[in-house]
């Protein structure tokens, strides 16, 4: 493969909230840069490739891909939108010069993009904006336009930022114009944009080789690959490159064995790699993101901000519940460790630790959400297994419990300003600032990381949807005294078998139920919440005893209320210390750790 002569690569982030067109239209640049042939069948993989990306409407691993257009390379990069992946979205943006803001014509800007425009905007890139789906019928260019600078202005933006080019765009056809006006039905003004808008990056040639890994991916058959921007130098095949940490260290002497590039949705091998260029090379097992490859004359890392640290840790364990193994592929011990090793090639954010146990692994993260797109993929994956309640990760300075604090932004409309203060002021927040904006109040808080387990969904209720949430590690701070926890207790089913109507009906007074009539459930297992604070044992199996003067009664007869449904996060959010969740391809099941009734009354007592 040629590469393009220096001057001839752009670098470029795409920015845009989901369901906005990124993915079609990446396609349809792809397609008309000739990357694709005409007939060939393409899914949707290149950008929020797979289920869980495409469900929770968030990027969770950046992605590459590249387009020749004319005699200019443009290497296309995605971004993560959520906070849980801020180390991905640092980490890609220092990768590029530029960045293409993608918004609905219909919709207009959305909260997922303000909060890597706003990185984009303080690390001086002018973005390029592209008003995508102009043939909706409830299109409205022009306000969405005016939306977008009230943005641009909101974030700080200066005047060459503000002074950002506009392409009309219709994605799912292949269509950019510069005026709504125009006739025009390929890509061609937006690849004209690109290349006369976005600088081309600094290309050194002339200089020993350097690169920092800004991304780790792995392969069976070549291992681990690291990828990243080449900042100075040209690498070839087989050359001699040292590999050294953050401070300098020498981690790896070896060679490039494999050199790649990207091309459409490939990897492609190439025998070298030039300055500017984003490529990706193995040969190198120790590399992990942050490190320097470089040549052997000049050993000095490349600065690196370091990604943020763990902040909540979970137990990963056997499930050893009596439905264990009829639901999952994967159940042992050894299964869950090779998964969790493997994990770590890649997200550099998470820990894993052994315990006591062999059958137990704690596993600390950036946030619960991260925590649980890693429990999600391993479900969906076969695996079966059970966690614990999310803890916070503690330190000890100069003999003092410290906590960690992270610094909560929210924007939302001023109508729910009082009610967000309300939450996260019981979560032990101290509220540091608020900021009006053009139509919305930004406040910002520091709150106690354990404070924020479960905040998420109790804010998107409260505003309907409506809060933009970013939250990062700010520091280490004094414990903080206990935050309330659930204001009720469990209702644990005492005996194994099938839930029956006869019996829930009996016990709808109660409190509300998670499982349904005709579910199988085991003793031990929390088959709802009770109304009161305290745990309550209950015989949801009880059948109606059937005499010759009695019929069974039938169900439809039976006024039961609807169970309530959780998805992974609000179980996650419920658990007590002494409960575990249950996870399996099929089923979340919340149960109690110890089973038996007695047995948890003498740990209780402990």
């Amino acid at each position: 493969m040629n590469y393009p002569m220096s001057g001839s690569i752009r670098n470029i982030a795409i920015i845009a909230h989901v369901d906005h067109g990124k993915t079609t239209l990446v396609d349809q640049m792809l397609r008309q840069s000739g990357t694709f042939r005409d007939n060939q069948e393409v899914e949707e993989r290149v950008m929020d490739s797979n289920d869980l990306e495409r469900e929770r409407g968030i990027t969770i691993m950046a992605k590459n891909t590249a387009v020749t257009w004319k005699d200019t390379r443009i290497n296309i990069v995605d971004t993560p939108g959520h906070a849980d992946f801020g180390g991905e979205v640092e980490r890609i943006l220092k990768m590029v010069n530029g960045v293409i803001l993608l918004v609905d014509a219909a919709e207009g800007p959305l909260p997922q993009t303000r909060f890597v425009l706003r990185k984009s905007l303080a690390l001086g890139y002018r973005p390029i904006v592209v008003i995508n789906k102009i043939d909706r019928a409830d299109a409205r260019p022009d306000e969405v336009l005016n939306e977008v600078f009230d943005l641009f202005v909101s974030l700080n933006a200066d005047d060459d930022q503000l002074d950002f080019p506009v392409i009309y765009a219709i994605g799912i056809d292949g269509v950019a114009k510069t005026d709504l006006d125009d006739d025009n039905d390929t890509l061609v003004p937006l690849f004209d944009t690109i290349v006369d808008h976005v600088p081309s990056p600094l290309q050194v040639t002339d200089a020993p080789f350097k690169m920092l890994v800004s991304s780790i991916e792995w392969n069976d058959y070549v291992g681990r690959i690291a990828v990243g921007r080449v900042e100075q130098g040209i690498v070839k095949r087989n050359q001699s490159v040292l590999l050294v940490s953050r401070t300098g260290e020498l981690k790896q002497k070896a060679r490039v064995t494999k050199l790649f590039s990207f091309s459409g949705l490939d990897r492609v091998a190439v025998d070298e790699g030039v300055a500017g260029d984003i490529i990706a090379l193995a040969g190198y097992e120790e590399a992990g993101i942050g490190d320097t490859l470089t040549d052997e004359s000049d050993r000095d890392p490349i600065p690196y901000f370091d990604i943020d640290q763990p902040t909540i840790a979970m137990y990963f364990r056997v499930n050893d519940s009596p439905f264990a193994g009829l639901e999952g592929d994967y159940v042992t011990s050894n299964m869950m460790r090779d998964r969790l090793m493997k994990e770590l090639r890649t997200n550099v954010s998470l820990r894993v630790s052994p315990t006591e146990s062999p059958d137990i692994f704690r596993v600390a993260g950036r946030g619960e959400l991260q925590l649980a797109i890693l429990i999600e993929t391993m479900r969906r994956e076969g695996f079966e297994f059970s966690v614990s309640r999310p803890e916070v990760v503690l330190t000890e300075i100069d003999g003092e419990k410290m906590e960690p604090i992270e610094e909560v932004v929210i924007n939302v409309p001023e109508e729910f300003s009082s009610r967000v203060m309300e939450i996260l002021l019981v979560r032990k927040g101290i509220l540091e600032s608020v900021q009006q904006e053009v139509d919305q109040v930004r406040m910002t808080f520091k709150v106690p990381s354990r404070g924020l387990i479960g905040f998420r969904n109790d804010i998107l209720t409260e505003t309907r949807g409506t809060a933009l949430i970013h939250q990062q590690f700010s520091e280490y701070g004094p414990w903080r005294g206990e935050i309330p926890g659930r204001s009720h207790g469990s209702m644990v089913a005492l005996e194994n078998g099938n839930i029956t109507a006869y019996a829930l009906e009996g016990l709808q007074d109660r409190g509300s139920f998670f499982r349904e009539v005709g579910e199988p459930v085991y003793a031990g297992m929390v088959v709802g919440a009770n109304n009161r604070n305290d745990d309550l044992l209950v015989n949801v199996v009880k059948k109606k005893n059937l005499t010759n003067h009695r019929a069974a009664q039938t169900s439809d007869s039976v006024k039961l209320n609807a169970p309530k449904k959780m998805v992974l996060e609000q179980c996650l959010e419920y658990l007590e210390e002494d409960e575990l969740l249950e996870v399996t391809p099929k089923n979340l099941r919340i149960r109690k750790k110890y089973l038996d009734h007695n047995e948890r009354k003498r740990h209780a007592k402990k």
